[in-house]
């Protein structure tokens, strides 16, 4: 029913794929129009808007590597480095 389309993007002029996947997706939620931008310009768009996220440096309550982690965790106990977080959530 879908067929891959081949778009410009308004923002940067480069070609992108509109996939009969992404259609198929876009139809489903009902949005009526296509894309405008590639999605290398979508992320930027959407990067644009937010700040810089502030990281701080953990020892992990596991291993004891120092790693980063964000700073709304500041103060917590037990942080892990991401490769102990890993583990934890695949033991689960």
């Amino acid at each position: 029913m879908y067929e891959d389309k081949t778009l410009i993007c308004k923002e940067c002029g480069n070609e992108f794929v509109f996939t009969a996947g992404e259609q198929e997706f876009y139809a489903e939620k009902g949005f009526e129009n296509e894309p405008q931008r590639c999605k290398a310009c979508r992320d930027a768009r959407k990067a644009a808007g937010r700040a810089p996220r502030e990281m701080i440096e953990i020892t992990c309550s596991e291993c004891g590597s120092v790693a980063k982690v964000p700073a709304s965790l500041r103060g917590k106990e037990g942080l892990l480095c991401s490769d102990c977080f890993a583990k934890k959530k695949a033991a689960e």
